[in-house]
């Protein structure tokens, strides 16, 4: 528990609350907790089975979700042009797959 306390922390800046006033503090732990949400729902949802499923948030922060794209918009659909050297490429693929309902 304490690992997980300290991940919201640090990987999901919730430790940032460096303003003097209550509400725009209290709306950044909100951030922060939804955050948290977010990435759990997705390591529980799509990365089980991978070499993801026990990784802290930091790391699929930075492996699954952040990484640079060309997003191509029509009026039929959204293509996401990743890089060919991308290196978690089909982890991407096979997690978005699984959020997308067919």
């Amino acid at each position: 528990m304490e690992n997980r306390i300290k991940e919201v922390q640090l990987d999901l800046f919730s430790g940032r609350t460096s303003c003097h006033q209550w509400w725009p503090n209290q709306l950044r732990l909100l951030f922060s907790s939804l955050a948290y949400l977010l990435l759990e729902r997705l390591r529980v949802l799509t990365l089980q089975g991978t070499e993801l499923m026990a990784a802290q948030a930091q790391s699929i922060r930075l492996k699954i979700l952040k990484i640079g794209a060309v997003i191509l918009k029509n009026t039929r659909r959204i293509r996401l042009m990743l890089s060919s050297l991308y290196p978690f490429r089909e982890l991407f693929t096979q997690a978005l797959l699984k959020l997308i309902p067919t």
